[in-house]
């Protein structure tokens, strides 16, 4: 089977934000405790940090880091996990029914972000508290010093202001789960006064207001409309969450699911541009999809913990090489957006729904989806570039749904001054696909690289002792005149790199 790519340095998308690339941490499960944090572990540093995660991350390039929810953010007091600990109290998380012993607080992750070269991306609770609160959150940050909160941050250790650039306005208020759910009349109005005071104290900050968690919520495009009525002045984001999975194993289907992804953004961008041209504002709201990944393997009541303790197995999924390539297609639908998606947050980072495992005491592993992530944190940069392509389709069926004319091919492009980064996931099962790429527009040098990622087994997974899913060096592809030559093995993830002179 054969296929076409076309592209031109000319035919632009938009630059790709670094922060595309951001993680999650969540007071959820075994995120933090056990997670990134545990003290009695041969390779915890002064702080109770485990080493060998912080390697891990580091090695997933992720320039910004959620946190501290999530669910959990809606019924967090941000003053329990400051000062000494010691002092700190224990309270009960009713969002995943654990108990919490704010071992772990602000201060303590900002210190986390440092190491694991990472910056914060700051989450306040607009479900059970309000402006006021999330106000002093931010002074209690940001602030240099001399304030009540700025000082007593200094009080706990912290001489000098953390500088949070990046704020989300709440979390999933939208939802019926959510404690502190509200309309989307009441939330807009919520986020305004909090954005209000927020900026006030810095104005140098930038702010997320909360969309719809699903673009199955009835209220979706509504809520998003509503809510940016009363905040479209004082925000700069607006957030965007999905989850995909495969529980009825139809796998041709499932591998279309980031083109749903594709149409769930540009859905809400044409509501925000609608709010926009509706308030006459020339205001361009970016997004922010700070919830995304692969979510089917366990639910939260899938778990041999009891309620109400802390590090609660939660959401272990364990990822399959099946679930890389849709994590992989996400990636490239993300870069196909880089004009209007400037923040994601892969869901999450440790151990709950995670790239990276690890075992209490023991080691750190890297799950299947970690690999697709790495490669296009790292080379993912520059410029994303629009692509044209001529491929094979197919039809299939997804929980009852017909799905016609998918292309076997998803595929993205970015570039810098000196390099062009191809990624393509081949979605057909069976064939492989004879790939033939128009670069005249392009003065190429040489091939630097073909990655791909494959396994016979669609359901192999990676354990702490075997590591079956892993990229691999590929030859074959060449350059012939302006053109791009290679084979692509069914159901595969590839990137290929080339040098430009």
């Amino acid at each position: 089977m054969k296929a076409t790519l076309f592209l031109h340095p000319k035919v632009l998308i938009g630059a790709v934000d670094k922060r595309l690339y951001g993680g999650f941490i969540e007071h959820l499960g075994r995120a933090i405790y056990e997670g990134i944090y545990e003290p009695n572990h041969e390779s915890a540093d002064e702080q109770g940090f485990r080493q060998d995660v912080i390697e891990l991350v580091k090695e997933l390039d992720m320039p910004i880091t959620r946190y501290p929810g999530g669910n959990f953010v809606s019924n967090y007091k941000w003053e329990d996990g400051v000062g000494p600990v010691a002092e700190r109290p224990v309270r009960l998380d009713i969002a995943w029914k654990a108990l919490e012993p704010n071992t772990l607080g602000t201060n303590e992750f900002m210190d986390w972000c440092k190491k694991a070269n990472t910056e914060p991306m700051m989450a306040v609770n607009l479900g059970t508290r309000g402006a006021v609160e999330a106000q002093e959150l931010v002074e209690y940050c940001n602030h240099p010093g001399g304030t009540f909160y700025s000082d007593l941050r200094r009080q706990h250790g912290w001489e000098n202001p953390h500088d949070i650039k990046l704020w989300c306005l709440g979390n999933e208020v939208d939802g019926s789960w959510q404690m502190g759910h509200k309309t989307a009349d009441e939330y807009g109005k919520l986020a305004r006064e909090a954005a209000k005071l927020m900026k006030g104290i810095d104005p140098s900050i930038e702010l997320i207001v909360c969309g719809s968690s699903f673009s199955s919520m009835p209220s979706f495009a509504e809520w998003e409309a509503t809510v940016l009525e009363h905040t479209i002045d004082l925000v700069d984001y607006i957030s965007i969450h999905t989850y995909y999975g495969n529980p009825e194993d139809e796998t041709a289907g499932y591998l279309a699911k980031n083109d749903d992804m594709d149409r769930f953004i540009k859905g809400v961008v044409a509501t925000v541009d609608y709010v926009a041209a509706k308030k006459k504002s020339d205001k361009k709201i970016m997004l922010s999809f700070d919830e995304w990944n692969v979510w089917f393997h366990k639910s939260p009541t899938d778990t041999n913990s009891p309620e109400w303790t802390a590090a609660r197995d939660l959401l272990e999924d364990v990822y399959t090489m099946e679930d890389a390539l849709l994590v992989g297609g996400m990636l490239i639908t993300l870069l196909n957006n880089a004009d209007r998606v400037k923040v994601a947050c892969v869901a999450q980072t440790v151990n709950v729904l995670a790239p990276i495992m690890t075992r209490k005491g023991g080691g750190a592993w890297r799950q299947t989806i970690f690999y697709p992530f790495a490669y296009a944190s790292k080379y993912g940069r520059g410029t994303a570039l629009k692509l044209t392509s001529d491929c094979p389709t197919y039809d299939t069926t997804f929980k009852g749904k017909e799905l016609k004319n998918i292309p076997t091919l998803s595929s993205a492009a970015s570039f810098t001054e000196n390099e062009l980064v191809l990624f393509i996931l081949n979605r057909d099962l069976k064939n492989a696909i004879e790939l033939d790429v128009d670069l005249s527009g392009f003065k190429l040098k040489k091939i630097i690289e073909w990655v791909e990622l494959r396994h016979d087994n669609l359901k192999a997974v990676n354990t702490e002792y075997e590591e079956l899913i892993k990229p691999v060096q590929k030859l074959g592809a060449c350059l012939k005149n302006s053109n791009l030559i290679a084979s692509l093995e069914p159901a595969s993830w590839n990137m290929l790199r080339i040098s430009l002179v």
